[in-house]
Order: structure tokens, then C-alpha cells, then sequence
């Protein structure tokens, strides 16, 4: 098998398994109970909270350990937005994750709030300039992707960010993807709340965190225990917040050369495809994108009869976000930026790890021009 769906999901790192053991074993205690057991399991939450934190450069109150990216992006949106007094107007990308796009649409539906989408050029970038144009007095958030997950491209967060506050509105940014390949500082990217998940890095699924400065008013999703002080109710899952930090911290400190390995790969990746299947067009933005996402439209096919054709090969990969497989719908993303329903649904999305070579990536390569030729042999008859 070549595993090449890393943005879907990546291999435990067995230094988080260990890590996280102990807390599935003999230190099972409650983190909120008051003798020794509960009072190891909290020490340890406090040591996962500081690393995460000093990755993020926050400070440890600041990290709220959640189940995954999209219950961060939840509370984000949700939390952020119903607690500012200052506006009922959000504003997002059209090609943010299904969990920023459905909060923003619950707060439309339930409370009242008015949401305004900011344009994307054709590789899916927002420009402040676009973001600037639909701003306005009464906008509480503006919540957009540090990095996309279907197309991999990488926003201007920072000047987005500034754009924002300039305004007097919050600034979240989904930065699930980018966890390992970019730097995810709040002071870098100037935002002030960022989402995270463990399984994008080596941690467990069920595993992430929402980074929100600490003097912000967040209202809670979830209500109960007052738990991460009362921002996130519900007891805390100590093993998995010691394997999300465990994780995070060793992908932080490999990201530089993992991310200048993946590049070197994916770039040889995108130009063998290119000059080996006719009609291939790539997507996303060529120059600011992830270094491990390939993504590519196929003309004449169908993206899901071109994985069923690759997977017969050992190549492991999507026709796009993995919360979205199954659906017969195109990809919101892609008819974001401009591509017809019918070109859409022809993609192919491949998502490269740092344990990849290139050798596994020249035999996928092959197998993608073999398997799109197959497929529009069949399309053709």
C-alpha cells in the first residue's frame, strides 16, 4: 500500500501511543478529583496544555482540548461570535471545512446572524482586498482556512487578520491542515482563536484543541462540568491530550525538513502527472499551497471510478475531503473557485507524509496515468 491521504488522516505515531498509555492504564484518574490518582491525571493535563501552548506561542489557558477540529471549529464560530457583543455578521470563505460552513449557517438559522461569504480568486485565495469590500461595523468574525483541505491552498492569514482587527472584528482561522507544514503562532498569524486536530499529526482521532486568547469571551457548545475553565464542559480526556501534545511537539519540531521533503516530492509528483495524462489540470493555488497536497482534475472521468482503478494498485487516496466522501454532490470547493459541476466531479486529491519516498511516489504516478487512461476508455464506450 502507498498511503498518499495524509490530509484525511495520518499513522499514530507510536511516540504518542506510548505517551498516552499510562493514561489508559494505571493512571486512569479524573483529572478533577482531589486525591493522588485524579491529581497524576492532572499534572499530566497541565504538561499537555503547556506543550501545545508553546507550540501555538499562547499562553496554557489559552489551549481548550476538544474532540477534533470540527468540535474547535464548533465552538469557534459558535462561541466567539455569540458571545461579542459587537454584531449579527459573520464572514467566511464559500471554501471553509462543512464545520465552519454549518456553525455559520446555525447562527443564520437560530440566532439571527447575517453571513457574508468573501470571494476566492481561481486558486482559492482571499485577498484582503475582497475581504476589506465585504467587512463591515457590525461584524463580529471573520473565520477563514490558514490552509485548505481539498486544495491546499494556503491564505494570507496574517494580512487577512489585520484586515479584520482594523475593522474591530474577531479573526479565527481553521488551521487543521496546516499543523506540521506551517508555523500555527497566534502572534504569527495574528489571529486570535485557531483550530486543531490530533489525527492530522500523528495523534489519535478524538484528539485536538481550540487555541482562543484567554481574554476573549467564548460562549460554550457544550454545558455541564465547567470544565476548561468553562469553556469546554465535560471530562477531560487525559490520554489523549497527553498523545495530541506528544504528537504536536515532534511535528513541530521535524516541520522544516518534512515539509522540505514532501515539497521535493510533490512538486516531481505534479510534474510527472502533468506530462503524462493528457488534460490534466491541477488545482488550488500554484505558488501559496501546502507542500504535500496534489490535487488534480481529470477531464473526461470520474474521480470516484479513478480511485476505485488506483486503489486496485495499492494507492491509497480521495476525491476530496474525507468528510464528505460518499456524496454525489461536487465539491463545494471546487465549484468555489470557478470549475463546472461536470470537471468537479473528475478530481483526484492526493495528500503526501513525510514517511513517503520517491520511489512509492514515480509508482503512483504511473498507476495514475494507467488508471485515468482505463477509466476514460470505459467513460468513451
Amino acid at each position: 500500500m502507498i498511503f498518499l491521504d495524509h490530509a484525511a488522516t495520518t499513522p499514530v505515531r507510536r511516540e504518542a501511543l506510548e505517551a498516552m498509555w499510562p493514561f489508559l492504564s494505571g493512571s486512569f484518574g479524573n483529572p478533577s478529583s482531589h486525591h493522588a490518582l485524579g491529581e497524576e491525571a492532572s499534572r499530566a493535563l497541565a504538561a499537555a496544555r503547556a506543550t501545545v501552548a508553546a507550540v501555538a506561542g499562547c499562553r496554557p489557558g489559552d489551549v481548550v482540548f476538544t474532540s477534533g477540529g470540527t468540535e474547535a471549529d464548533n465552538l469557534a464560530v459558535k462561541g466567539l461570535a455569540l458571545a461579542n457583543p459587537r454584531g449579527r455578521h459573520l464572514v467566511i470563505s464559500p471554501i471553509e471545512h462543512e464545520a465552519v460552513l454549518e456553525s455559520a449557517a446555525f447562527l443564520d438559522r437560530v440566532h439571527g446572524f447575517e453571513v457574508s461569504e468573501v470571494a476566492v480568486d481561481a486558486g482559492g485565495l482571499v485577498s484582503p482586498e475582497a475581504l476589506s469590500r465585504v467587512i463591515r461595523p457590525d461584524t463580529a468574525l471573520v473565520s477563514v482556512q490558514l490552509a485548505n483541505n481539498e486544495i491546499g491552498t494556503v491564505q494570507p492569514i496574517a494580512e487577512l487578520a489585520a484586515v479584520a482587527h482594523a475593522a474591530g472584528a474577531l479573526m479565527h482561522t481553521d488551521a487543521v491542515q496546516a499543523a506540521g507544514w506551517l508555523p500555527i503562532s497566534l502572534d504569527v498569524l495574528g489571529v486570535d482563536a485557531l483550530s486543531l486536530a490530533g489525527h492530522k499529526v500523528g495523534a489519535p482521532k478524538g484528539t485536538g484543541a481550540l487555541i482562543v486568547r484567554g481574554r476573549l469571551q467564548l460562549e460554550p457548545v457544550l454545558h455541564g462540568g465547567g470544565q476548561e475553565r468553562g469553556r469546554r464542559s465535560g471530562t477531560e480526556n487525559v490520554a489523549g491530550a497527553v498523545a495530541f501534545a506528544t504528537a504536536l511537539r515532534l511535528a513541530e519540531a521535524e516541520r522544516a525538513d518534512a515539509a522540505a521533503h514532501v515539497a521535493a516530492l510533490g512538486s516531481a509528483f505534479t510534474a510527472t502527472i502533468a506530462a503524462t495524462v493528457p488534460g490534466a489540470q491541477p488545482t488550488g493555488d500554484p505558488e501559496h499551497r501546502l507542500p504535500g497536497t496534489v490535487s488534480f482534475v481529470f477531464p473526461g472521468t470520474s474521480g470516484e471510478a479513478v480511485l476505485l482503478e488506483l486503489e486496485r494498485d495499492g494507492i491509497v487516496c480521495s476525491s476530496g475531503s474525507a468528510c464528505a466522501a460518499g456524496s454525489d454532490e461536487a465539491s463545494h470547493v471546487l465549484t468555489a473557485v470557478g470549475l463546472p459541476t461536470e470537471l468537479a466531479q473528475t478530481a483526484v486529491r492526493f495528500t503526501l507524509g513525510a514517511e513517503n519516498t520517491a520511489e512509492e511516489l514515480a509508482d503512483a504516478a504511473a498507476s495514475v496515468a494507467r488508471a485515468v487512461s482505463a477509466v476514460r476508455g470505459i467513460v468513451a464506450t
